[in-house]
């Protein structure tokens, strides 16, 4: 997603900014830059200029504050592509941005604001690969490359001076049966807002609080809480933590539970699930109970520890994904049919049998009866 800059009536500015304003007849669309700079954007605008910076992320413009001396900068955060699994998904998530912009933009013509708008998102939708082939020493086979590093801190929760629980994701996001769209990556991860005093640790059971205050307009208050577990398992010998479930409170009445499965690893790694969510196509899947059918969540990228972290970061991360793949069942499956095949046709070749009687050209003719 492009950073796209909206002018509407600022008038007196002569900086670079201003001028590329007033001399666009209509929106500037700029190119993209590292993800790493949407961090320090409201620091460095704030610093260039004299005007009145305000940052929106609830996308609720109503009770908007503004400042009729100043020049109104407003920086905007709109939805990320979060339903990019097939082109269809896109277009709708495209088009609901436009639609956001459209109602933003009447909403404060209508109020008579002078204003510009930086519309942008948290990362780019897509980033590029490398095209340049390095020689290597070594081989290497099926070699994957990472589209993107971590493009902030993970969140992490702290008992005294010691980290207990680290908590990452490129994309949060929950829906209503409503149709509200929830998105707290910002608000969890580039400029926390979130509130996590509620957490708790131990050696056995570990608890991650994720508390909002009015992330969405009709919905003051929203808890999403991560239990996970620690145990010891003969089989395997070993400690192993497990995210077992995912609840959400709403306004502290509304309750809805998720069983999470596929998301463990070793008690000293942590877990990593590359799409985390409600759909039956992401490889790790929240399966609702009764009261939480009405909730969709989407988590790309998930990367948690709640166990034994060493110098404040993850340690090596165990994937979600399942031995049994799709691939290999249908190669099991096939490999079963066609040693079925080949079973059954030594069979009947065992079962040939040869004549016990054979005619000797230089005697008598073979007569054989009609009833053998």
């Amino acid at each position: 997603m492009l950073p796209t800059i909206q002018y509407s009536g600022m008038e007196g500015d002569s900086t670079p900014l201003s001028e590329a304003l007033q001399s666009s007849p209509s929106s500037l669309v700029l190119p993209a830059v590292d993800c790493e700079a949407i961090r320090y954007l409201r620091s460095f605008l704030q610093e260039s200029e004299d005007w009145n910076l305000i940052n929106i992320t609830n996308l609720n413009v109503s009770q908007l504050e503004v400042n009729t001396r100043k020049p109104n900068l407003l920086v905007i955060q709109l939805h990320p592509l979060v339903s990019g699994l097939n082109e269809i998904s896109t277009l709708e998530a495209v088009a609901e941005n436009d639609k956001i912009i459209g109602r933003l933009t009447m909403d404060l013509q209508e109020r008579g604001i002078n204003f510009s708008v930086i519309y942008t998102a948290v990362k780019p939708s897509r980033i590029s690969r490398r095209t340049v082939v390095v020689r290597e020493l070594r081989r290497q086979l099926m070699a994957t490359e990472e589209e993107d590093s971590l493009s902030y801190s993970p969140l992490n929760v702290t008992t005294g001076n010691d980290t207990c629980i680290l908590f990452y994701a490129s994309n949060f996001s929950l829906k209503t049966s409503s149709s509200v769209f929830i998105d707290l990556t910002n608000a969890t991860f580039v400029t926390p807002t979130v509130d996590t005093s509620s957490s708790e640790c131990s050696d056995s059971n570990t608890t991650l609080s994720l508390k909002y205050t009015r992330p969405v307009n009709g919905i003051s208050s929203l808890e999403i809480r991560f239990l996970m577990t620690n145990k010891f398992y003969e089989v395997s010998a070993r400690n192993w933590s497990t995210l077992d479930s995912i609840e959400i409170v709403q306004d502290g009445e509304e309750f809805a539970k998720f069983k999470v499965s596929v998301i463990s690893a070793p008690a000293e790694y942590s877990s990593h699930c590359q799409l985390v969510g409600t759909s039956n196509l992401y490889p790790a899947r929240l399966i609702p109970s009764d009261e939480a059918k009405n909730w969709d969540v989407f988590i790309s990228r998930l990367q948690i520890q709640g166990f034994n972290i060493e110098n404040n970061q993850f340690s090596y991360a165990s994937d979600c994904t399942g031995f049994f793949t799709p691939g290999i069942w249908m190669g099991l499956v096939t490999s079963i049919v066609l040693l079925w095949i080949l079973a059954y046709g030594i069979h009947m070749i065992m079962q040939l049998t040869t004549n016990s009687r054979f005619d000797d050209p230089k005697g008598p003719s073979l007569s054989v009866p009609q009833t053998e």
